[in-house]
């Protein structure tokens, strides 16, 4: 398959990928609350076992996407979430839950660098940050489609909703080992390669060698420590937010799930203006210029979560429920773009984005039971709070990216970092 053909699949993947996932999890908290009763530490346990999954498995599992196939891992990953999901929504109990968002990190860590890392060494570093936008939109779009199709599930059974995204993940896996392409990742030949684990400790080795080196990229890895640790709070408190101190609307005798269907609905459109916005601007932005918009969506990040914190009324709520997306959905697509421009060695690229997808777990598994603990003991609205407060020291650390040019300046003095898979394609 050409290059245009990894891109269209990239794009139909990201539809897929959100049509599925936009079934399952556009009702989960709400199936948590209403169906299981959770409080809220347990709602956040939920993400902390999750996140502690994902802390164990991401570097190895980003080391075989570097190590073996690209193509392989993403496939693995989509299969396992599905099966993840299922597990969650078919058993109506507290404890399946907690084992199928273990099982569904498993399976996200195979995805977690290996997707980004495939779709770059498709299309080249020069181009990936307007697809990568582009897909985030398409992404928007096949959420939209699922909205109703969650709802409408939902209504007859809200574990049903869960349990058939997890059956469209499935499905996503089987035409990904049938349709994806991978024609930018060379394995090693096989007469330069060790045993499997002699490979996986080789390519590990030289991701933490090439991360020590490139030290913006222990800076970015502190950034998502914080943003991890912050996002618990909303992702797991916010339905319960809404069902506990703000309310719903009354009229019409709407059942709460299609009320949190309209939301994220909104949510949706916002997200897809969003998306259009960054395409049209990747090409003009700089390393310096994405780490100033990813301080602006930071800091707009921060404030708009302690607005939905302190809301006393639905309307000042949705406000800062739809305007914290917003942030999100610019800031996602732009960290990974910085991350990208900064690992020039493709060997290793799949293994540093775990690296800092493991960041970002250490944070949820680190501030999510202190922040449930919190809820539990002085109410949801100081738990969201203190989520929002632990986004300040990720401005700071966006301030010193800004002040030298979104790298680190003083890299230029050092060598080159150099990998064992750098150095074997280095000509004699």
């Amino acid at each position: 398959m050409t290059r245009a053909g990894a891109v269209r699949f990239f794009y139909a993947s990201e539809l897929l990928w959100s049509f599925a996932s936009t079934v399952s999890f556009t009702v989960t908290g709400v199936y948590f609350v209403s169906t299981l009763g959770l409080n809220p530490f347990e709602l956040v346990l939920v993400g902390t076992v999750m996140e502690l999954s994902i802390f164990v498995f991401e570097v190895p599992t980003g080391v075989v996407a570097d190590t073996y196939s690209r193509r392989l891992s993403v496939v693995i990953g989509w299969l396992v979430m599905g099966a993840g999901m299922a597990l969650v929504g078919g058993v109506h109990a507290y404890l399946a839950v907690l084992a199928g968002y273990v099982v569904w990190g498993f399976g996200y860590t195979f995805t977690s660098g290996a997707y980004t890392a495939w779709i770059t060494d498709e299309v080249g570093i020069d181009r990936v940050g307007r697809i990568l936008a582009r897909g985030q939109q398409l992404s928007y779009a096949g959420a939209i489609a699922g909205l109703p199709v969650s709802v409408g599930l939902a209504v007859i059974d809200l574990g049903l909703a869960v349990a058939v995204g997890g059956g469209l993940l499935v499905l996503l896996a089987a035409s990904g080992a049938l349709l994806m392409p991978e024609t930018g990742f060379r394995r090693r030949p096989a007469g330069e390669r060790g045993t499997a684990w002699r490979e996986l400790r080789a390519t590990a080795g030289a991701a933490g060698r090439y991360v020590r080196a490139e030290r913006v990229l222990l800076l970015i890895m502190a950034i998502a420590f914080f943003a991890g640790a912050s996002t618990e709070s909303f992702d797991r408190l916010r339905e319960a937010q809404f069902l506990r101190n703000v309310g719903l609307p009354s009229f019409g005798g709407l059942d709460p799930v299609v009320w949190f269907g309209v939301f994220g609905l909104g949510t949706l459109v916002i997200g897809v203006v969003a998306a259009e916005v960054l395409v049209r601007r990747f090409d003009r932005v700089g390393r310096e210029g994405l780490a100033r918009l990813l301080f602006g969506v930071t800091a707009l990040q921060a404030g708009t979560v302690m607005l939905f914190a302190l809301a006393g009324n639905l309307a000042v709520a949705l406000a800062g429920y739809w305007l914290y997306y917003l942030t999100r959905s610019l800031a996602s697509p732009a960290f990974s773009v910085w991350i990208n421009e900064n690992v020039t060695d493709s060997g290793v690229r799949a293994t540093v984005l775990s690296f800092t997808s493991q960041a970002d777990a250490i944070g949820q598994v680190g501030g999510g039971p202190v922040l449930g603990a919190l809820g539990n003991a002085f109410g949801l609205r100081a738990a969201l709070l203190a989520g929002g407060a632990l986004l300040l020291p990720a401005l700071g650390l966006y301030g010193r990216a800004i002040r030298r040019g979104g790298e680190e300046p003083e890299l230029e003095r050092l060598p080159t970092p150099v990998t064992e898979s750098s150095a074997a394609r280095t000509p004699a």
